[in-house]
């Protein structure tokens, strides 16, 4: 570079507006194309994020002990494991067990299509309803299943059809959830560092409230875990222990899947009911399912309104009926994410609204 040329001349204002201008569509057009091309991994990124942010206390925990001082890889390894123990330990001993009982599930199903199921006793007494009940199970139940109408729609293509989309769903569903794994163990191990990058980004995009608001919806997110995890773990342990004192097969099967259906909203009830349901069948057992169905729903009642809600509010200083709105909200927008997403928005809405009630607060906002 010649060092007696004339120095570039600054741009007038009308070019520097136009440059940011443009820059900024730049930028944001790069960031459009690189979700886009990533679009695929982001639930299981999102996922990650639940996970890490719940663990989070775990993690500083650990961390703080002598011996693992440092050593984030080691830690996030431990961490991973026991979520992929956690998660898939379950599905293996289900699958076990199902395969265990596939003979005798085979045989039922087959003496079903030549016999039929007959009317249980438990319908006969039932106080009202029992006479249609009766009579439909009579015509699609009672008589072989193979010439059913209730059947006569599943034919063998179907159910062939049928697996195949199932077994490609699951196929999806374990990638997703090893890139889930492999991102949780790169953010632990990534650990304080990338937590205080987040921080620092967002203290400098936003300022101090940023910061602020950004912790509010970790802890937003590590409430709700623990609301519907926790409190899904217990429902799954008390019910269990009305499953095995009413003498149900497969107590620990049924216990895990009570207590992951408790983590949902208003799914719980579907498996204990089942349980009644199939107690009912038995004979000598119709006050046992009554049991079951009235602890169900006593259990269900308690955690629902009294237990979840002080456990996610008083963590995001939300009241109940946010905490409802987002949770549900949050599952029908976002699907199952949705449940932890949801209270961390309305955690944002509630801030904003806090902020807005504050004399002064847009003075100060436009000052700064």
């Amino acid at each position: 570079m010649n060092p007696h040329s004339p120095a570039p001349k600054p741009a007038s204002i009308p070019q520097q507006q136009s440059q940011r201008v443009a820059a900024a569509a730049l930028y944001t057009a790069l960031v459009v194309l690189a979700l886009w091309m990533v679009r695929e991994f982001i639930p299981a990124v999102a996922w990650a994020g639940v996970i890490a942010i719940a663990l989070w206390p775990a993690f500083r925990a650990i961390e703080s002990r002598r011996w693992f001082k440092g050593r984030t890889t080691l830690i996030g390894a431990l961490l991973t494991l026991a979520v992929g123990l956690l998660v898939l330990l379950p599905v293996a001993v289900g699958i076990a067990q199902a395969a265990g009982e596939a003979h005798s599930l085979l045989g039922w199903i087959r003496g079903a299509q030549e016999t039929g199921v007959p009317v249980p006793d438990f319908v006969a007494h039932l106080p009202f309803g029992a006479r249609p009940l009766t009579e439909w199970w009579q015509a699609n139940l009672a008589r072989p299943l193979g010439a059913s109408p209730a059947m006569k729609d599943l034919h063998g293509n179907a159910v062939v059809a049928f697996g195949q989309r199932f077994g490609l769903r699951a196929a999806h569903a374990l990638l997703h959830f090893v890139f889930t794994l492999l991102t949780v163990f790169v953010i632990f191990q990534a650990g304080p560092r990338l937590s205080g990058t987040i921080l620092r980004g967002a203290e400098r995009a936003f300022g101090q409230r940023g910061v602020e608001l950004a912790q509010r919806m970790g802890a937003a997110v590590r409430g709700t875990v623990t609301g519907l995890v926790v409190v899904g773990l217990g429902e799954g342990v008390l019910l269990g222990t009305g499953y095995a004192l009413a003498g149900v097969p497969h107590v620990a099967l049924l216990a895990a899947v009570t207590a992951v259906a408790a983590m949902l909203p208003f799914c719980a009830p579907i498996v204990f009911c089942g349980v009644a349901l199939w107690l009912a069948l038995v004979p000598g057992a119709t006050v046992a399912a009554i049991a079951i169905a009235a602890a169900g729903f006593v259990i269900t009642f308690v955690a629902d309104h009294f237990v979840r809600p002080v456990l996610i509010g008083s963590s995001t200083r939300l009241p109940f009926l946010l905490v409802l709105f987002g949770i549900l909200g949050g599952a029908g927008t976002f699907g199952l994410l949705g449940i932890f997403i949801g209270p961390a928005l309305m955690t944002i809405l509630m801030v904003l609204w806090d902020e807005w009630l504050q004399p002064g607060s847009g003075e100060a906002a436009v000052r700064r």
